[in-house]
């Protein structure tokens, strides 16, 4: 097996979930700024940032996506969802 963090700072991995319709050009964007960002915050090199953008179907949405990896991740979200049962009341 490879050793891929040989002589690495941090190997980010981000993984993003959305409901299809994007096109490929905002996909695309979307993927650059975030990678940006994570370069500027982490101080990550580009060789070690890794990015998918996962198309979920709404109606698989809450067993593909907010039950394994919102709701049973709560104590790791660092923004809520604006929805669902860990939604932030409104005041």
């Amino acid at each position: 097996m490879a050793d891929h963090n040989k002589g690495q700072v941090d190997m980010p991995h981000i993984a993003v979930k959305i409901f299809p319709g994007r096109s490929e050009q905002q996909k695309h964007e979307f993927a650059a700024k975030v990678i940006e960002a994570a370069k500027s915050v982490f101080g990550s090199s580009d060789t070690s940032l890794s990015l998918a953008i996962l198309d979920v179907a709404p109606e698989e949405w809450d067993v593909e996506v907010y039950g394994p990896e919102i709701q049973a991740n709560e104590d790791k979200l660092y923004k809520r969802p604006g929805y669902g049962s860990l939604a932030i009341p409104s005041e």
